[in-house]
């Protein structure tokens, strides 16, 4: 029997747009146990996009629940619980039944984009760029908040008495987590990088804003408070796993994946290939803004100092694999797109533009909408997927070169994560149209590592960043092996596919 040292572990809780996923780490980084659920998308509008909260959570803790069990853990054995989540998503309850008062509107919904469109013709968008870092987009949390209120009968005046509770999704598993009702005792809490995400929150005080709650005409109580990224938020009510666990951290998804990735000091990059694709650039402890459409977000707080980051968004990544499994049945599984590409010597001329959802960086248009581009009566279905699996790559390297505009250079080295690199063509393509050699961890679940990482670090479980940095291992570089005539007309030929979907 390994002793109660060695048996120790850390527990990350993984809420994604598709799914929740619980992996243990013991104190080497290795993986002890994972355990994942899927859960239904809702469309309910064209552009709408909901979860059913229970939903969420109920796959949070039945995952949670799942890993101890194939790990053979008790809570005990449990040294924290770190929580990363997809952004933006907004969700509002009810204090005194911890229920539900609406749906859980999505990051990807587009049902506020008329507010977003009335607030830039007010000409308040530079001022709301300039407080919160964001550029105004029905993206963020701050107009799904307002709708919901405006739009759930007897919701407004329910929060004006104090009777209802907003949040991203970390605030809604901490607040199930400890309990899930005012009488239990539960926390409403959130960390900066998700509350940077909501418009409503200033970068300069690092806090919510009474003026910017008031331009939303969002009642102050709702609000989560603000604790840092790593450090106690509370304990897990004993009633959910037999036992108090620490909840010791709590992180935006893609600010999670850059710690994950160790990119801890100032210039580092990443991109992580999920649903969205999304770049992240350290800037060190001072926000930067930026002349390129990029978004300034605080990275992580941790020890009394702020990390911000520069951020560019794709809304459509790996969904674009799911839209060709789901919605055009042309493939059965993500698994055959590789060699299903591979087997068009090129797209013959074909671009996919995914803009199912408008596009994000550079361009922040609510109204564009997906196209396949330069069909021929020869256009073969896998010359569609491989399009499908260059587009991803193209919107990446279109965000990498605004990174670079930023920093004065290109980056000598992009790190990846997630789910669709350990495709091996989408990687290789991504390094030839770059022209920057490609890196992928061994270990793809960077998201998960990085919660997991900022828990260890607040309860001792590890000492260090630089321990952090030790245990991070490369799994392959793919270097960029196309010329650079090649590169300017590939890339010339996305952009002119992309000007056709502009709105």
């Amino acid at each position: 029997m390994a002793s109660g040292k060695d048996r120790g572990a850390i527990m990350a809780l993984d809420q994604g747009t598709t799914s929740s996923r619980t992996i243990l780490f013991d104190r080497k980084g290795k993986v002890l146990a994972v355990a994942q659920q899927e859960f239904a998308q809702h469309y309910p509008k064209p552009g709408w996009v909901e979860h059913k909260p229970q939903d969420i959570w109920n796959t949070v803790a039945a995952t949670a629940k799942s890993a101890l069990r194939k790990a053979k853990l008790k809570p005990a054995d449990i040294k924290g619980i770190g929580i990363t989540n997809q952004r933006e998503t907004t969700l509002l309850w009810d204090r005194a039944t911890g229920k539900p008062v609406g749906p859980a509107i999505v990051w990807q919904c587009r049902r506020t984009a008329d507010r977003c469109e009335a607030i830039r013709k007010k000409g308040d968008a530079a001022m709301l760029q300039e407080r919160t870092g964001l550029v105004v987009d029905a993206y963020f949390s701050g107009t799904k908040l307002a709708w919901l209120l405006d739009e759930i009968p007897g919701a407004r005046d329910r929060a004006e008495r104090g009777e209802l509770a907003f949040g991203t999704v970390d605030s809604w598993l901490i607040w199930n987590l400890t309990g899930g009702t005012a009488k239990k005792g539960a926390v409403h809490a959130t960390d900066p990088s998700n509350a940077s995400r909501t418009l409503l929150f200033d970068q300069k005080t690092q806090a919510f804003a009474p003026d910017l709650l008031d331009y939303f005409k969002i009642p102050h109580s709702v609000v989560p408070a603000v604790q840092p990224s790593s450090g106690i938020l509370g304990e897990t009510h004993e009633s959910l796993f037999g036992g108090r666990i620490p909840i010791a951290a709590a992180i935006g998804d893609q600010q999670s994946a850059l710690f994950g990735q160790t990119c801890f000091t100032a210039g580092s990059l990443k991109s992580t290939y999920g649903t969205g694709c999304f770049l992240l650039l350290n800037t060190g402890e001072a926000p930067v803004r930026s002349t390129n459409g990029l978004l300034t977000s605080t990275g992580w707080k941790r020890d009394g100092h702020t990390t911000f980051v520069l951020e560019g968004s794709v809304f459509v990544g790996g969904a674009v694999v799911q839209w060709l499994r789901d919605g055009l049945h042309l493939i059965k599984s993500a698994a055959e797109t590789e060699a299903i590409a591979r087997s068009a010597k090129s797209t013959g001329g074909v671009f996919v533009v995914p803009a199912f959802v408008g596009l994000g960086a550079p361009y922040w248009n609510s109204e564009a909408r997906g196209a396949i581009t330069g069909i021929t009566r020869g256009t073969t279905t896998a010359q569609i997927v491989r399009a499908a699996l260059e587009a991803i790559a193209f919107q990446t390297a279109e965000v990498v070169g605004l990174m670079g505009q930023e920093m004065g250079h290109m980056p000598d080295i992009l790190r990846v994560d997630g789910g669709a690199t350990g495709n091996n063509f989408l990687c290789q393509f991504q390094a030839d149209v770059l022209g920057v050699p490609v890196e992928r961890p061994k270990f793809l679940e960077t998201t998960a590592a990085g919660a997991a990482y900022l828990a260890g670090l607040a309860t001792g479980f590890w000492s260090s960043p630089e321990e952090l940095s030790a245990m991070r291992k490369v799994d392959r570089v793919f270097e960029p092996k196309e010329s650079e005539d090649w590169r300017a007309s590939h890339v010339a030929g996305w952009k002119k596919a992309v000007q056709r979907v502009l709105m």
